[in-house]
């Protein structure tokens, strides 16, 4: 597994200056569904404010409302009612092209189930992410930090659940995205790979300006962060800042 001085090294010579997005603000934001004839609230009346160049974690059960925070923040969900600022933009006002071109430019996702191009091997699914900014990073790189190097040229259905999901980060993080989205990104690996990736996206947030915000069923990860916003039933129950935030080694996994 590559080292947390490589990863750095790898960081350092593949930084180039972007725009970066200052904060995030939810103020009043709700969302609910309709069920048949039942409405149900996923988030309900939530207002909070992240920071930039910070790892966020959103901690909570499932059903808790975190998974529509983040799709809320990435512009593949609309709130019912509420603001969302990204730096001094309110997402939940631009139309559909404008959300479009937002997710592409400003957001890396690192979803819970991969949603990986099955008919892509390895680099291709990364090498695909790499063309939609002219300041993404090296695909071949990005897979040797998530230790896939030997993989490039399997398929999908050719790796485990843990390469999928370390796939499915150094796509991700290849777009060099100003605010990182990550849905459970160590939930299938184990405690070396897990460190190994956290790492990585720590790495994103204090050494290369990018805001990192992953939900997380695990509490460990959360003393890794520099706030953790506790959720129940959609509703904040909580928010806590860590002055001193754990490094990655520190974590008992």
């Amino acid at each position: 597994m590559i080292s947390n001085k490589e990863i750095d090294m790898i960081l350092y010579s593949l930084h180039s200056e972007v725009n970066i997005l200052k904060t995030v603000t939810f103020e009043n934001v709700s969302k609910t569904y309709n069920v048949g004839d039942s409405e149900v609230t996923a988030l309900d009346h939530v207002s909070f404010s992240i920071e930039d160049e910070s790892v966020t974690v959103i901690l909570g059960p499932s059903g808790s409302g975190k998974s529509t925070m983040l799709n809320l923040i990435g512009g593949m969900d609309r709130a019912s009612s509420g603001c969302i600022r990204v730096s001094d933009t309110d997402i939940s006002k631009l139309n559909e092209f404008e959300l479009t071109e937002y997710r592409r430019k400003k957001i890396g996702f690192v979803f819970q189930f991969y949603n990986l191009i099955p008919s892509l091997n390895a680099l291709e699914n990364v090498s695909i992410v790499a063309k939609m900014t002219s300041h993404s990073f090296d695909a071949k790189e990005m897979i040797r930090s998530v230790g896939l190097e030997d993989r490039c040229q399997h398929f999908p259905d050719e790796l485990s659940g843990g390469e999928m999901q370390r796939l499915s980060i150094a796509r991700a993080i290849c777009k060099n995205p100003d605010i990182l989205l990550c849905d459970e990104p160590t939930g299938a690996l184990d405690s070396a790979t897990g460190r190994s990736v956290l790492q990585l996206l720590t790495d994103m947030a204090r050494k290369y300006n990018k805001t990192v915000i992953i939900v997380t069923h695990n509490a460990s990860i959360a003393l890794c962060a520099n706030e953790v916003i506790h959720l129940k039933d959609g509703r904040i129950e909580f928010s806590e800042k860590n002055e001193k935030p754990l490094k990655v080694d520190e974590v008992n996994w």
